[in-house]
């Protein structure tokens, strides 16, 4: 494990200063232009800002320490059950995510750690400008890189999803960090804004990325968004219509510092309780819940009708930010050990897969690589093939690689998505195989039983026939 102190973002995802409603009078039903509160308002591009070099945008001071490393660069000889469910080593035989740019938008990456040397650009800071966005002094932006990117460790047999993709580090929020308004106005206790968040997609597609990863979440009652957000929905809508980018961001979480304080549990998709940004702009970004080794949502992983896909967020075992190895702990505020997870961790895994897709289909366009995810993973078994929970299901890496899908023909229709049984199903559906045989069995007997009867029938019938038939005697 390593030494830190305990954080909102660490255990599981960043929350963002404003959220979705933070200037706007709450709805519990329906807006004012009668959409259901599930649906964010049309894209206004309007409010797109244009691109400007990443800069801080008050004077945050650093209030605690920076993590330090307790492992000692130690060795974590098992492989982590998502790399092997996901089967990722397979999936590297038909791409690594080379020559494919892979923006993480967090705490900002180390670049120093030796499974991410030489393959991270630094992209800018709106924290400490002049660090641009690859000292990472929470540590999360670091652990999110080495579940999307890491390179393989011949000794542990760890690998990240896109251990070939070159990475993109920039610095958006930080926990570490806060501003003290002198006018007492604008006080915030931690860095990072719903605004600066939609200057670093701008930024990240202005400097090449194909994929953003977004593990950063804010989490609010249904209300009319703020003017920081509908900058976000635009900026999300340029960056993947005009800049041809995937964006792949974390579902949220319950129950943590910071998280969603309530669950979608009610079954009306067009009435939630929560809404979750960026989540929320599931026309252009894939959001990923949480699952366990099991296959069962995890019980932190925010629902929602944009819920895209999942993946493995439990029991993580990812790069140590402040040192050479690998953590699969943080530590509690007692001190004590305690498992890696979160939506934000389950992310990095589908923006790696993302970047696989981008290396081995280069003519897709960001939606269409959008949808091959979607169509290639493993569906609940529902009628229309997803659900609140996991979107489309647990995401299929060799799948998304060589699947041949009708639907990426020209002028082709997507096709519906197939229905598979999986340990996230609900009770299984009644099996009613023994009946059908019954009754087919019952059929054919009935059917049988009518053919005898018919031939029986047919032959007394003749045999009457002879015996009323007169003999003729010949006369001599």
């Amino acid at each position: 494990m390593r030494i830190r102190r305990i954080a909102a973002l660490a255990a599981v995802t960043v929350t963002l200063v404003s959220a979705p409603g933070a200037y706007a009078q709450p709805t519990t039903t329906k807006n004012q232009d009668s959409r259901p509160n599930s649906q964010p308002p049309p894209v206004d591009r309007n409010f797109l800002r244009g691109f400007a070099d990443p800069r801080e945008d008050v004077d945050y001071k650093k209030k605690t320490q920076c993590i330090t490393s307790g492992t000692g660069d130690k060795r974590i000889p098992r492989k982590p059950w998502g790399q092997m469910q996901l089967r990722l080593e397979e999936a590297h035989r038909f791409a690594t995510g080379k020559g494919v740019m892979l923006a993480i938008i967090d705490t900002g990456v180390n670049d120093k750690h030796p499974r991410l040397a030489g393959r991270v650009t630094p992209g800018g800071d709106y924290v400490e400008t002049a660090e641009k966005g690859v000292v990472d002094c929470d540590g999360h932006g670091t652990e999110v890189a080495g579940v999307a990117a890491a390179s393989r460790d011949d000794e542990t047999g760890f690998v990240g999803a896109a251990p070939d993709a070159s990475l993109l580090a920039i610095r958006q929020t930080s926990d570490n960090y806060e501003y003290k308004d002198p006018g007492n106005v604008d006080n915030r206790a931690t860095a990072g804004k719903v605004g600066t968040l939609a200057q670093a997609i701008v930024t990240s597609a202005t400097r090449g990325a194909k994929v953003i990863n977004i593990s950063l979440t804010s989490c609010a009652a249904p209300s009319e968004p703020s003017n920081p957000e509908r900058e976000l929905q635009a900026a999300i809508d340029w960056a993947v219509k005009d800049k041809d980018v995937v964006i792949v961001t974390a579902a949220g979480n319950l129950g943590q510092e910071g998280g969603c304080g309530a669950q979608n549990d009610n079954q009306d998709p067009k009435n939630v309780k929560v809404v979750a940004s960026p989540p929320w702009y599931a026309d252009n970004v894939l959001s990923v819940g949480s699952v366990n080794i099991n296959g069962d949502v995890s019980s932190f992983s925010v629902w929602g009708p944009w819920v895209s896909v999942a993946a493995p967020g439990e029991d993580i075992v990812t790069l140590d930010p402040a040192g050479n190895g690998l953590t699969d702990a943080t530590t509690n505020a007692n001190g004590q050990p305690t498992p890696i997870q979160g939506t934000s961790f389950a992310s990095p895994y589908v923006a790696g897969v993302v970047a696989l897709v981008r290396e081995r289909f280069p003519h897709l366009n960001a939606h269409q690589v959008m949808d091959r995810i979607k169509s290639t993973a493993q569906h609940p078994g529902n009628p229309n093939g997803r659900d609140h929970k996991v979107g489309y299901g647990i995401i299929n890496p060799v799948a998304a690689l060589t699947a041949e899908l009708p639907s990426e023909r020209e002028g082709a229709k997507p096709a519906a998505p197939k229905q598979l049984l999986t340990t996230l199903d609900p009770p299984d559906p009644p099996n009613n195989a023994p009946m059908i045989v019954a009754l087919s069995g019952t059929g054919a007997g009935v059917g049988l039983l009518l053919l005898t009867l018919f031939i029986v029938h047919t032959v007394s019938r003749n045999r009457d026939k002879r015996a009323t038939v007169p003999v003729r005697r010949s006369s001599i």
